[in-house]
């Protein structure tokens, strides 16, 4: 694997100090971070390519903590709906899709995570149409074309309309399905493995949308095969209700009585969180997928985002999926953090440096990669992003990290996961963004149609 030496650069490495180099080096070999420094790199120090990064700021590459894949064929549906109303419209739609439609729709929305700096990502796919195909592995492939570090999660449903569920019974499946489904997802994909590019999580869809018995099942599957586990929870005041109703207990009591709060547990969004639920939270070491955009889109509210930090929960970010936040932009979440824990907090309640953890340390840490990725530390996989901060939008910015977090996003000069190049100059280098567009397109077309 060529080696790397980015100089002349400030460095932002969210290291557990917050180091930051004004202008300082980081030098790559054999796909991890060899060195990095102030100033220039010792005498001597070669490599077989170098970049001369004057005016960029090289961070993490971002870990996108959420994701549904599958949605970026159905962007721009239900734009004026609530979660549940947006579901009913939606779930009709998605019945239709099969694993064609899904890989397309999973290309497109990788490559749009990658051109926004994201290195790693996870993915939440719980819906699976019984003639759909191999969904997950779809989703897989598409990671591998783009070149991401993946973690999928094999989700599931179990609660359809017959039952009092929300989502058609062409999607949801009995218990066993799932369990058979997921041992073989963890069979066929997972890795591991120091620096491996997939791991594999367990992930029912919510507690509106899933059985108790499939929650008690999939926790103790996930701990047999030693993998993490994945859910939604507290996003909207429906759910709220619909726990007190069904369960007389709010959702982070559901799924404490349940088995499901753990430090191998992360859950997507937690908008709506009273202060003991931040402390079973943080008791528990259960983590935070933090996904502002999608929170307001959805009109859902602004989750407790400083709260949550301060009282030690393990926060990333996430972009959620594309039918509840078109932009699919990881850099742009880092913006929406500072700004929706300001509306709450005021001016002082989020800084860019807290963002940016969130986006690197911080969602390395919730996928339970904090050895491996998250922070620019010697022996950490070389998954870098280099920012331009030399035009109009940020040449009068000092500090190279307000500028990237609240200026405009900055064009990406480059990108590396495991020191292999993924971007460079604002463009792919792993796969066709055109071809991309063109299969997405296709995709949509069948899908709308079929529906």
């Amino acid at each position: 694997m060529p080696s790397l030496l980015i100089t002349g650069a400030s460095v932002a490495t969210v290291d557990p100090a917050g180091t930051e180099h004004r202008t300082g080096f980081v030098l790559v070999r054999d796909g991890v971070v060899a060195a990095v420094g102030a100033g220039d790199p010792p005498a001597g120090t070669t490599a077989d390519r170098v970049v001369d990064a004057r005016g960029h700021l090289v961070t993490p590459g971002f870990v996108n903590t959420h994701h549904h894949l599958y949605q970026w064929a159905t962007r721009g549906f239900a734009v004026d709906s609530g979660l549940f109303d947006w579901l009913v419209t939606l779930y009709p739609v998605w019945a239709r899709l099969d694993a064609t439609d899904v890989e397309a729709a999973a290309r497109a929305g990788l490559a749009r995570l990658a051109l926004s700096g994201c290195t790693t990502t996870s993915d939440h796919h719980y819906l699976h149409p019984h003639d759909g195909g191999d969904q997950l592995a779809a989703t897989v492939g598409a990671a591998a074309t783009v070149g991401l570090r993946f973690s999928p999660t094999r989700g599931s449903m179990d609660l359809g309309t017959s039952a009092g569920g929300l989502p058609p019974d062409s999607v949801v499946e009995t218990v066993d399905v799932v369990l058979a489904a997921t041992a073989d997802a963890v069979a066929r994909h997972h890795d591991p493995s120091p620096g491996s590019m997939v791991r594999v999580g367990a992930a029912p869809c919510s507690p509106f949308s899933v059985s108790p018995d499939l929650l008690r099942q999939t926790a103790a599957q996930a701990a047999e095969l030693g993998i993490r586990r994945h859910t939604h929870l507290a996003e909207t005041d429906d759910e709220e209700e619909f726990c007190a109703r069904v369960f007389g207990r709010r959702p982070v009591e559901v799924l404490e009585d349940l088995g499901w709060l753990g430090p191998d547990v992360w859950l997507a969004h937690c908008v709506h969180l009273s202060d003991a639920d931040i402390a079973t939270l943080a008791r528990t070491g259960s983590a935070v997928a933090h996904c502002p955009s999608s929170n307001a889109r959805l009109g859902a509210g602004a989750a407790r985002a400083r709260d949550l930090l301060d009282a030690g929960v393990p926060l990333g970010l996430g972009v959620d999926g594309a039918a509840s936040s078109e932009q699919g932009s990881l850099a742009d979440e880092l913006r929406q953090m500072v700004y929706t824990a300001r509306l709450r907090g005021g001016p002082a309640a989020m800084s860019a440096r807290d963002a940016l953890r969130a986006a690197t340390a911080g969602g390395a840490a919730v996928l339970g990669r904090a050895g491996e990725i998250g922070s620019i530390e010697v022996g950490k996989r070389a998954d870098l992003a280099v920012w331009d901060l030399t035009g109009l939008g940020h040449a009068d910015l000092d500090d190279p990290v307000v500028a990237l977090v609240i200026g405009p996003t900055p064009p990406l000069a480059l990108s590396t996961v495991e020191g292999r190049v993924v971007v460079e100059d604002g463009e792919l280098r792993t796969t066709s963004e055109q071809q991309a567009v063109t299969d997405l397109v296709a995709a949509r077309r069948r899908v709308l149609d079929r529906a």
